[in-house]
């Protein structure tokens, strides 16, 4: 009898292995990045969420144990939004500019109910004299932090729409200011001084990025400037903290009223000022002890520096540079108005609020009440802020930006060539 004759294909693999090829597959194509741009921005928005999820640890231990009972409560919940949020921030890559566009508006309505909840009904929960937590039933969030996301996705598709128009105060840049500073307007209704003031820096600044002329904008920024300080002098709360600020005694540790006003800055200080240059080592901060309030969220610098020294808060302080850069690339590269309003939202967002925190800590403002993005405990903050760079990655890997990449890696070999051909 004759033999068959032998095949010279491979064998056929096992279903499970079959499996775990598919999974590379799809797992490189999620990462298959269509521009440099993406992985610098991924790879430092990856980087700072690692180092606040260990500096989160460290500095919620002893409060965690006085609250929760836990030594690791707050930095497992961290964790927890952590874990959701990468997914989300990948999957938010991977979107293409036309899903964004189609959503804003719904996504704008539907954020700004729950911040209608939180001033308008009892729902609302006052922390540090802001009402800016929602509760419903065990779960509390910031619906502020959400309306950040919405206002990065609808201010890309009202400059998309109005492009032609953005040299026209009012036809083009008035209807931004008003629908975008009435979704603020909700979020300063509930006293959030810090918050508000990063959203209209986000709103204001990204226009100035994308090219909207500066005497448009002068009108708005007087204006809001002017609100700023009324609305500031209007709470005794907010009156206190400024006129901590501006006694030259709290900073110094000296006659200022150490036990009330000046207290969390003068302990911030304190802690830097233990770090020295190298720091007393992970997870040996004494100021976590019940000594600086907000150490693992507001304050998490001041941690920071007292652990890891002055070279700690150095890396820290470079790595927000290093993401400042990376969205700088992004926004230059850029092709279409959506991408370039979105990304300059998330950048002025993200970077301006930063400079905030660490300028709090530093003694440079006064206490604002806004966390160190990617790294402070907050898992509402951490969420929207991880979706809203998935949004500036998905423009970062667009088919003109891959475009540009192959051009210039074919400049590259080419310019290779010849210097081997000589």
């Amino acid at each position: 009898m004759a033999t068959p004759p032998r095949s010279n294909r491979p064998p056929k693999p096992e279903a499970g292995e079959q499996g775990i090829s598919a999974a590379r597959i799809r797992l490189g194509r999620v990462f298959r990045a269509e521009s440099a741009d993406y992985f610098l921005l991924l790879g430092t928005t990856l980087f700072l969420v690692v180092l606040g999820l260990v500096m989160v640890l460290s500095s919620s231990l002893v409060e965690s144990l006085i609250e929760d009972g836990g030594l690791v409560d707050q930095a497992v919940r961290q964790g927890v939004f952590a874990i959701i949020g990468i997914p989300a921030m990948l999957i938010a890559s991977r979107l293409p500019e036309r899903f964004w566009m189609r959503i804003a508006w719904p996504l704008l309505i539907v954020t700004c109910i729950p911040q209608i909840l939180v001033v308008a009904t009892p729902m609302g929960i006052e922390i540090g004299g802001n009402t800016n937590w929602l509760a419903i039933g065990p779960v509390q969030f910031q619906p502020s932090e959400f309306i950040k996301v919405a206002l990065v996705i609808w201010l890309g598709l009202m400059v998309t729409k109005k492009q032609d128009k953005l040299d026209d105060f009012t036809h083009g840049i008035l209807p931004i200011l008003l629908v975008g500073g009435g979704a603020i307007g909700l979020v300063l209704l509930g006293g959030d001084l810090g918050t508000v003031m990063i959203m209209g820096a986000m709103l204001l600044g990204a226009l100035f990025l994308i090219g909207v002329k500066l005497r448009l904008l002068l009108p708005p920024v007087i204006i809001a400037a002017v609100g700023f300080v009324i609305v500031a002098f209007s709470s005794e709360n907010r009156m206190r903290r400024i006129t901590s600020f501006l006694d030259a005694n709290c900073a110094a540790g000296g006659t200022g009223d150490a036990v009330n006003d000046c207290w969390q800055i003068q302990h911030g200080t304190f802690a830097l000022a233990n770090g020295g240059i190298f720091g007393i080592g992970l997870g040996n901060s004494v100021a976590k002890w019940s000594w600086l309030p907000a150490a693992d969220n507001d304050f998490i610098f001041a941690i920071i520096g007292e652990e890891l020294g002055l070279i700690g808060a150095i890396v820290v302080i470079g790595l927000f540079v290093l993401l400042a850069i990376a969205f700088a690339r992004v926004l230059r590269g850029a092709q279409t108005p959506f991408g370039r309003a979105a990304t300059a939202a998330v950048l002025v967002w993200v970077i301006g609020q930063a400079c905030v925190n660490i300028g709090v800590v530093l003694g440079v403002f006064p206490v604002l009440g806004v966390p160190l993005p990617l790294v402070s405990a907050g898992g509402t903050a951490l969420l929207t802020t991880l979706v809203a760079i998935g949004v500036v990655l998905s423009v970062a890997r667009t088919p003109e930006a891959s475009a540009r990449l192959a051009a210039r890696s074919a400049a590259r070999k080419a310019r290779a060539a010849e210097r081997a051909a000589r």
